[in-house]
């Protein structure tokens, strides 16, 4: 009987990330959903620990296609016809080696071990042989290689959007900046209340980066502090997880007290808890979407904020209005799009997304923006807000939307938040790079009349 050679191997952090990296190329998974799930079930890994797994998972995407083009260098047969964890061993392995302190010792011997147990001692010879090349190629390579390396891994219709939309200083800052992963972002519920809610969640967790926001009034970073929800303030509500340039995107909606707001495309509701609290008692806020789930798990977020919508409706805007028939002060329409604004945390979607797709998230987004207009009170204000830098889904979009409803014009942002970091303007970005958040286009349109 054929026994599989003995091992010290304990599976810790690089083994999870080489199994988040199979997720993501066999099933499909986005790469933080499918981390997010792992981390849960390795109770066993410290917070420095979890650190390192989420900086691999989300790096060795980032330059995936240069990683592959490297590891071909000394394995002429490639490595397509490994197991999808083995290639997942390799490709962070290489990742670690290239772009990582981690000595190389390090990096190659976990890996070999890795698949040694996992798989062998053939595939783990295989591995060893190729790792201790790279280690080699690796020690000559200067840092001006390997931020081209990042670039030359967005593929080219990427890289050629975020130039005719940016500039290509700027498009390549955008590709090159999120070395590592993202902070948490935090909304406390109070604005008022964030430096004391900075300071009791750094009793909490000393070990942590907690630091206030950068544009939102209401935003909290953290780092390395495991899962936000075990933290102080989660259970009483005080405070909610929401990346901070969407929070400053629904800051732009401007509701006020007492007023009729219509959150078109609510998904889970982080934007329609800002819209609830802005408008208070006095004012009502209508959430809509296509999916019925997200407005359950929207329901049961308000709730747990202490907050609460005044209709919830299931609509699909790009074919009507469904059962939405009021008209509102304002409307915000956080459209369906690309998602290129938020590569930082989801770097797969740059090996995802073909250029065509822009033409039909286009579409769909100035049918949705059009059908919801209709829903603006003469006077009002319609907020369109996309998570991508591209021209294609924003200035593009626009000029479009204002076709189909003449009734509209540009209307510069009123809040003190956007003037105090854009100025008097009608729309704006917020760039990763120089804003520290997520990408996003935001602009305000009024309809005209009284």
């Amino acid at each position: 009987m054929n026994r599989r050679p003995q091992s010290r191997h304990k599976p810790g952090a690089r083994d999870l990330v080489a199994l988040v990296l199979a997720r993501v190329e066999k099933s499909g998974a986005f790469a933080s959903a499918a981390l997010d799930a792992e981390l849960a079930r390795a109770v066993q890994l410290d917070a420095r620990d979890r650190a390192f797994a989420t900086e691999l998972v989300y790096g060795t995407l980032r330059v995936l296609p240069w990683l592959e083009r490297e590891i071909a260098r000394f394995a002429p047969r490639g490595i397509d016809a490994l197991d999808a964890r083995v290639r997942g061993h390799l490709l962070a392995a290489a990742y670690q080696l290239y772009f990582t302190r981690v000595p190389a010792f390090a990096a190659v011997s976990e890996a070999v071990d890795a698949i040694r147990f996992g798989r062998g001692p053939q595939l783990a010879s295989f591995a060893n042989a190729v790792l201790r090349k790279l280690a080699e190629r690796a020690e000559s390579l200067d840092e001006a290689a390997r931020q081209d390396a990042i670039i030359s891994s967005a593929p080219a219709w990427l890289r050629e959007a975020l130039e005719r939309s940016l500039s290509p200083a700027d498009a390549r800052a955008l590709l090159q900046c999120g070395a590592q992963p993202p902070a948490v972002a935090l909304r406390v519920e109070r604005a008022g209340e964030r430096d004391v809610w900075v300071e009791r969640l750094r009793a909490a967790a000393p070990e942590a980066s907690i630091e206030a926001g950068r544009i939102s009034p209401r935003a909290i970073l953290v780092r390395g502090a495991g899962k936000p929800q075990r933290l102080p303030g989660w259970d009483e509500g005080a405070w909610t997880v929401q990346e901070e340039g969407s929070q400053f995107a629904a800051l732009a909606v401007g509701a006020r007290d007492g007023e009729s707001v219509l959150d078109a495309c609510a998904g889970r509701g982080n934007k329609t808890a800002v819209l609830v609290r802005a408008v208070g008692e006095r004012g009502a806020v209508d959430a809509s979407d296509a999916n019925p789930a997200k407005l359950e798990r929207l329901r049961e977020e308000l709730a747990r904020l202490g907050l609460a919508v005044r209709t919830a409706f299931a609509v699909d805007w790009t074919v009507g209005s469904g059962d939405v028939t009021g008209m509102y002060d304002r409307v915000l329409v956080d459209a369906p799009c690309s998602g290129v604004g938020t590569l930082r945390r989801r770097p797969e979607i740059g090996l995802r997304r073909a250029a065509p797709d822009l033409v039909s998230m286009a579409r769909g987004q100035i049918a949705i923006a059009s059908a919801a207009a209709a829903h603006v009170r003469p006077g009002g204000v319609l907020v369109y807000v996309v998570c991508s830098v591209l021209r294609e889904e924003g200035e593009d979009v626009l000029d479009a939307i204002l076709l189909a409803r003449p009734e509209f014009g540009m209307s510069p942002f009123e809040e003190p938040e956007i003037r105090a970091q854009f100025g008097e303007t009608p729309f704006f970005r917020l760039l990763p790079q120089v804003h520290g958040t997520d990408g996003y286009f935001v602009a305000r349109l009024r309809r005209r009349g009284l």
